[in-house]
């Protein structure tokens, strides 16, 4: 049974994107320029990956036009909209818990949560998230679109699992308790 794991960078004060919903301030501080950090490794383990349609947008627009970054592994776009699948791609407009189930069960690897705070916002309201990995990026933003939601219903508990550090980047990774 595969682990949903919610992989994602964050400012020090807790935004995943600033005001616009970019990223350009992703980066470490420069002392280890060479160091590939977590990414790399992080992403072998990956069998499946879920994005919000902002995510996707930005990706297929800004981020990666004309090169889909994910090819190779399932990738599932949570939306509302009517959208046709495309090769590797499948557009979900389901119950969001109902794709965590149905995943969770098909593969043994991690499902990688990639992007997208109202995703990641009803993910963890359903208490659905099992790891968390949390890149802290050594900036502090003021204002953008924060990770976490206002209201959560009951607290999270999490154990702290593993830490790592790699040119400024504070990995932080936890499981739910």
């Amino acid at each position: 049974m595969g682990k949903i794991v919610l992989y994602l960078a964050v400012s020090v004060d807790g935004y995943i994107a600033d005001e616009q919903g970019g990223v350009d301030w992703l980066g470490g501080d420069g002392s280890q320029p060479d160091a590939s950090g977590s990414y790399p490794d992080f992403y072998k383990t990956v069998d499946a990956i879920v994005m919000g349609w902002s995510t996707y947008h930005r990706i297929v627009t800004q981020l990666s036009p004309g090169s889909w970054p994910y090819e190779g592994r399932p990738c599932y776009v949570v939306t509302h909209r009517q959208q046709a699948n495309q090769e590797g791609i499948c557009f979900w407009n389901g119950e969001l818990t109902a794709l965590m189930d149905k995943l969770k069960a098909e593969y043994t690897g991690n499902i990688w949560i990639c992007g997208g705070a109202l995703v990641a916002g009803q993910l963890l309201k359903e208490a659905c998230i099992d790891r968390m990995w949390l890149s802290v990026i050594p900036v502090v933003l003021g204002k953008g679109i924060r990770l976490f939601p206002d209201e959560l219903p009951q607290a999270l508990p999490l154990k702290l699992v593993d830490t790592q550090q790699s040119n400024g980047i504070v990995d932080l990774i936890y499981e739910k308790r």
